[in-house]
């Protein structure tokens, strides 16, 4: 098993930045592709990035291209979503997933491991 924990969210004002950080524990991090979603009140889950393994290759939605950044620390077990130039849709609780083919990197329903999730919002 695989447990994950989110951490970084908070408030913060449109325009703003806020790093989440992901800490994976129970096997080996070092191989399991990794994703983060994220959930708005009244909406569906939805991709926002994805990054393999390796981090040779990343992926985006494309509502956050050029504002956030995923990437990944083997040694510490933990994977990080940068998040630049918030706006207020961003707003939702963000969660971390682990274990899912590139293939279906964007699926949540393919991912085997979930965290509880971290609140980020938006808001002047």
């Amino acid at each position: 098993q695989v447990q994950l924990v989110e951490s970084g969210g908070g408030l913060v004002q449109p325009g703003g930045s806020l790093r989440l950080s992901c800490a994976a524990s129970g096997r080996t991090f070092s191989t399991t592709n990794m994703g983060w979603f994220r959930q708005a009140p009244g909406k569906e889950r939805e991709f926002v990035a994805g990054i393999t393994w390796d981090s040779i290759a990343t992926f985006y939605r494309d509502s956050v291209k050029g504002r956030f950044t995923i990437s990944r620390d083997n040694a510490k077990n933990t994977v990080y979503l940068h998040m630049n130039g918030l706006k207020t849709e961003d707003t939702a609780v963000y969660y971390c997933a682990a274990d899912v083919r590139v293939s279906t990197i964007r699926n949540s329903g393919d991912y085997n491991y979930w965290g509880q999730g971290t609140q980020v919002t938006v808001s002047s």
